[in-house]
């Protein structure tokens, strides 16, 4: 049975990201630490650290697809061959979970979600995956994490003796969970991430009409309830309408001969 994504939210924090936040299990736990700390700054092996500490965290708290599940054989079929981007390292792993969704961390996790997969016809779901990979490619996911440690779950965690981080607990791990899955990017990164992940799919032998497709999929959902909203209005709520967004890219494509 497919579970719930999970992701723990810390006492302290109030993430406003409705669209994802309705879609997991949260639990509110852990103390109020202290405030008022210095600031500080934080290199990128630290933050490649914290990265790795969520992630590992995510996957030990959700149910990730056995290798001889249906799901991760076509998860590898489909990414064979897609190693890097970028010169970063990428792993691919499952969630079989109920909520609509799919993410790609700043160390090269990408986390697919089994009930995406459901919806998604082999293109479609690389054009999804394409699209989350640009935000890695274009690093947008590194400066949206280091955004959230510098001033939402880490900041308290710093010590007030030189600004130095102190060891996560489980709640905040559980935020930055929330954070990576959540990250909210703006309209020029969304349209960066599409290109990005567009031309990445060519260059990688696969389908870039697929991105569109699962655009216009996700467009046709549009106004149904439940758990399929989740994605849906994490991609496309505040960022550029769907319909201009499939617009550029069907046009790009029949300027490259791919659309007749």
């Amino acid at each position: 049975m497919k579970t719930k994504f999970i992701a723990i939210i810390a006492v302290l924090m109030s993430i406003s990201t409705a669209t994802v936040s309705a879609q997991l299990n949260l639990s509110k736990a852990g103390s109020a630490l202290s405030k008022g700390v210095k600031a500080f700054t934080l290199t990128d092996a630290q933050m490649a650290e914290y990265v790795k500490e969520s992630i590992d965290w995510m996957d030990a708290n959700n149910k990730v697809s056995a290798p001889n599940s249906e799901y991760t054989k076509r998860l590898n079929r489909l990414t064979q061959g897609i190693t890097e981007v970028d010169g970063i390292p990428l792993n691919f792993k499952v969630y079989e979970v109920i909520d609509v969704n799919a993410f790609a961390c700043p160390d090269g996790s990408v986390r697919v979600f089994s009930s995406l997969m459901d919806i998604m016809d082999d293109d479609e779901l690389m054009g999804i995956i394409g699209h989350e990979i640009g935000h890695v490619g274009k690093h947008h996911s590194k400066k949206a994490f280091k955004q959230e440690l510098l001033t939402g779950a880490l900041k308290d965690a710093v010590s007030a003796n030189g600004g130095v981080a102190a060891a996560l607990t489980q709640s905040q791990l559980g935020t930055l969970g929330e954070a990576l899955v959540g990250a909210k990017y703006s309209q020029k990164h969304e349209k960066e991430a599409d290109d990005y992940g567009y031309e990445f799919l060519k260059k990688n032998g696969r389908n870039p009409m697929g991105m569109i497709r699962a655009f216009e999929k996700f467009q046709s959902m549009e106004g149904e309830s439940g758990n399929k909203m989740s994605y849906m209005q994490k991609m496309f709520s505040s960022h550029p309408e769907t319909a201009e967004r499939i617009k550029r890219l069907t046009e790009r494509a029949k300027k490259e001969g791919l659309v007749k």
